[in-house]
């Protein structure tokens, strides 16, 4: 006689068990009871269809109850719900719009309930402004107040994967986006630091995030409804969305004789048998083994239900097939940017007592050779033997990849050796030689063979500073743009010869910008007798440690009564895609509540659509810091007033720079926008566009008067120094400014021609030209010259980065009408004559430096 197998519950557990259990049984009668009138639906994809993502609706349908009677002759029962089971008499109780009430026997049962949107008991929780997304009905509802004309605001609550999604549909809808987060991070499955990565493109794309922050309840007003926080804080929007987690839907098996865990999630063995005979259960009503640490826990996601389902399937039919329990990978997409993790994060260590340790590596995910590489931060957690615990991964390009390799071998009980065995593949558009999970490994085996020790950005609060010297590694120039408060600078290359200055009593804490460099200092330091640690990851994990989002100014907290309670409109700051940035003098504007400021007149913001076909297009991609700027005003030269310039640049630092750029050249940024692929485009309007206001308007409304002219002394004939210097003054120049460089002494043999020049001198002369070194390429570094070698190293460094030559530096200046003045009197004493300066040079003295730095809105002595 054939078995009846009942199955409660579709979409992934329910309807992977029914086509399963089908493959295996032909002749079984299998009965699939739904709540709902969709049995199989891409749950995972209701936020991208709300956002525009996914255009089709149907697409979602995995399967029809039609379809799937059809291919595997399934009894399917929509809109029928299962209240309650009597496990002695084997039989359901079914409640059916169609049949009404009535009972079910069987031979199997699998339960497949799925979990639940957690509704808390807050004052006004029952407004119909208020949203939860489990199913189709659901996001029907959800889309159609998204496209209702007025809906122009919404408030998320919750940070975790739907809460995170669905903030970034909704602002991809074009609402105005705030996230409230109860926790101090979104996304728990991320450590604090991983996760920020995550929140900063949220708040870069207009989100606005409020951390450790409670809803103490809901109010309507109108047509509208006000959000209350338990900082005093309201939120006022359109609508809703709660997304605050999930709780196991099993209340209608409570009085089965089923046993549950502490949260209500039905318990199971290794063969997804419950405790009652032949009830089974899967999916996210169960609660599972944790793979990584042994313990009980509960992990809500399609891929491990859909395989309970299956290996339910198996033991119905006999097969005796195990869940060894799951570790919880998983993947998200935030914009342009994809976070994956897998394993346990610090925090479940932590929580359990267990020993580990941790590296960050920060990698390109292919060969930096190769167009379009991008930055992939990861993060790596092992035991003290070496066996991989967890990791996390965010990046533009390449983490989904890199996170299941490592999850893999998580699965096989591997070691961090195992990661550095991979052989993975690889061709320049696709990875590296040594891959970064490679890298990883490689950078876990130093800590555990003992070659080094480190510390994470959150030891700095415990470090005692009387018994520890903090260096950073980095060159002068990293230093000065940005340091972690307290530490000294000697940058790696001087260390050797500088040793002297390290009390070897202390313990001494290095780094770098992502840890290389400061691996290498700490080998040193070891060798040398000192006691070491480095800051794994470097200044950037530190930086990504110290994320906050951005203060919006209309977030202000109540203060005294509710009466006196300040209302706000659920906004956000400016957008990834920032249009009519400010130029001239005075303040921007743009898109949000945000506003850019700087020197320029009030400009109107700009519709980026105004236009379709730039006049000219400039490709940037691929140089650094001032080529883009220099190539972007080379490009606006020829321009017309009113034409439109777009660039692409795959510099990081060009879209800030780019805004600075139009303000002082007095021309329009129209358009401004990170691309998915980290790429940067931007479009400028050659001139500024004409407002009817003579002048700001507004409170706080002011113009800023500063001359467009700087000058710079360069005394120092240093190659390290020259570089610097023409970086500047090209940097300056390309954004309009009228430079002039003073050359006295030493920098004078920068602008020395390089080949001998046959001219009359005294004996001081003749000696001077002798032991100065003739023309730029003669130059030696600062620091670390190493017999010339240094000069070599970075001449070479700056090729292969694609960073111009200080020859180029130098023609550049000159074409853009950089002023280049020798000092007459430093020309005397050193015996150079006019011949042997470089052509396009003017003679001038002190008085004419002073009578040009007099002009000039700033100078600088290098």
């Amino acid at each position: 006689m054939s078995k009846k197998v009942l199955i409660v519950g579709g979409v992934a557990g329910g309807a992977s068990a029914a086509a399963r259990l089908r493959r295996l049984d032909e002749d079984a009668h299998i009965v699939m009871f739904e709540r709902d009138p969709y049995i199989s639906f891409a749950n995972c994809g209701l936020p991208y269809y709300i956002g525009g993502s996914i255009q089709d609706r149907s697409k979602l349908l995995v399967q029809t109850p039609e379809a799937m009677h059809k291919r595997f002759n399934i009894d399917v029962r929509i809109q029928s719900e299962v209240v309650s089971i009597d496990p002695v008499n084997k039989k359901v109780r079914v409640e059916s719009i169609e049949k009404g009430s009535y009972e079910e026997s069987y031979d199997a049962l699998i339960l497949s309930p799925g979990a639940k949107p957690i509704r808390p008991n807050l004052p006004g929780i029952e407004s119909s402004q208020i949203h939860m997304l489990r199913n189709i009905p659901d996001t029907d509802k959800v889309k159609a107040k998204v496209a209702a004309e007025g809906t122009r605001s919404a408030v998320v609550i919750g940070g975790g994967f739907i809460g995170v999604e669905m903030a970034e549909n909704l602002r991809e809808a074009g609402l105005e986006v705030s996230l409230i987060e109860a926790g101090p991070q979104i996304l728990a499955p991320f450590d604090t630091e991983m996760s920020s990565i995550l929140a900063k493109e949220l708040d870069e794309h207009g989100v606005n995030l409020i951390f450790s922050d409670m809803v103490q309840g809901f109010a309507e007003v109108g047509e509208q409804i006000q959000v209350q926080l338990a900082s005093g804080t309201i939120l006022q929007s359109d609508m809703v969305l709660l997304a605050i987690g999930v709780s196991p839907d099993t209340s209608f098996l409570k009085d089965s004789g089923l046993e549950f865990g502490p949260r209500g999630h039905i318990l199971v063995n290794e063969r997804m048998e419950t405790n009652l005979d032949q009830v089974f259960a899967v999916g996210d009503a169960v609660e599972v083994v944790d793979f990584v640490n042994g313990t009980k826990t509960a992990i809500p996601l399609a891929g491990p239900a859909n395989k309970q389902g299956r290996i339910a399937a198996d033991n119905v039919s006999g097969l005796g097939t195990t869940y060894k329990g799951s570790q919880g990978t998983s993947i998200i997409k935030v914009f342009g940017v994809t976070g994956a993790s897998t394993g346990n994060n610090e925090k479940t260590l932590q929580r359990l007592g267990l020993p580990y340790h941790v590296i960050y590596i920060h990698p390109s995910s292919h060969a930096t050779y190769y167009p379009g590489a991008t930055p992939i931060s990861m993060k790596l957690i092992f035991d003290p033997k070496g066996t991989v615990l967890g990791a996390q991964a965010v990046g533009y390009s390449g983490v989904d990849k890199r996170i299941d390799d490592i999850a893999t071998v998580i699965r096989f009980r591997g070691t961090v050796t195992d990661l550095t065995e991979l052989e993975l593949s690889y061709a320049p558009p696709y990875s590296s030689a040594k891959d970064p999970v490679n890298m990883a490994g490689f950078a876990a085996e130093n800590i555990l063979h003992g070659l080094t020790t480190v510390f994470v950005p959150k030891d700095l609060e415990g470090r005692d500073k009387n018994n520890t010297i903090l260096v950073d590694v980095r060159s002068e120039i990293e230093h000065a743009n940005g340091h972690i408060e307290g530490s000294i600078n000697i940058p790696v290359d001087d260390l050797r010869g500088r040793l002297s200055e390290l009390d070897s009593s202390k313990e001494i804490w290095v780094y770098c910008q992502v840890g290389l460099r400061g691996y290498t200092a700490s080998r040193i330091l070891q060798q040398k007798g000192y006691r070491v640690k480095n800051l794994t990851g470097g200044y950037k994990t530190y930086q990504m440690s110290q994320f906050t989002p951005k203060k919006k100014d209309n977030l202000t907290p109540n203060v005294g009564t509710p009466a006196a309670s300040k209302e706000i409109a659920a906004t956000g700051a400016m957008t990834e895609t920032e249009t009519g940035i400010g130029t001239g003098t005075g303040t921007g504007t743009g898109t949000g509540t945000g506003t850019e400021t700087g020197t320029g007149t009030v400009t109107p913001t700009v519709n980026a659509t105004a236009f379709t076909t730039p006049d000219s297009v400039l490709d940037a991609c691929g140089l650094c810091c001032p080529g883009p700027l220099i190539q972007v005003k080379m490009s606006m030269d020829p321009l017309l007033d009113g034409q439109v310039l777009k660039v692409t640049a795959s510099d990081p630092g060009f879209y800030e720079d780019i805004k600075a750029w139009a303000r002082m050249s007095n021309n329009t940024l129209l358009q401004l926008t990170k691309l998915p692929t980290g790429m940067i485009e931007a479009y400028l309007r050659k001139g500024v566009i004409e407002t009817s206001a003579s002048a700001p308007t507004g409170a706080g409304a002011q113009v800023i008067q500063t001359s467009n002219a700087s000058t710079m002394v360069v005394f120092s004939g240093d190659l390290d120094k020259a570089i610097a210097s023409f970086i500047i003054a090209n940097g300056a120049a390309s954004s309009g400014k009228k430079v002039t460089m003073f050359f006295t002494f030493w920098g004078l043999n920068i602008i020395r021609k390089d080949e001998k020049v046959p001219v009359n001198k005294n004996f001081i002369g003749k000696m001077f030209g002798a032991m100065m070194p003739r023309g730029s390429r003669k130059l030696t570094l600062s620091n670390m010259n190493m017999m010339g070698m240094g000069s070599k190293m970075i001449r070479s460094l700056m090729k292969s980065k694609n960073i111009s030559s200080l020859e180029e530096l130098i023609q550049m200046a000159i074409d853009q009408g950089v002023e280049i003045v020798a000092c007459q009197m430093s020309m005397d004493l050193m015996g150079i004559t006019r011949e042997e300066l470089i052509d396009g040079v003017g003679i001038g003295g002190v008085g004419y430096y002073l009578g040009q730095a007099d002009q000039s809105g700033h100078n600088l002595f290098i």
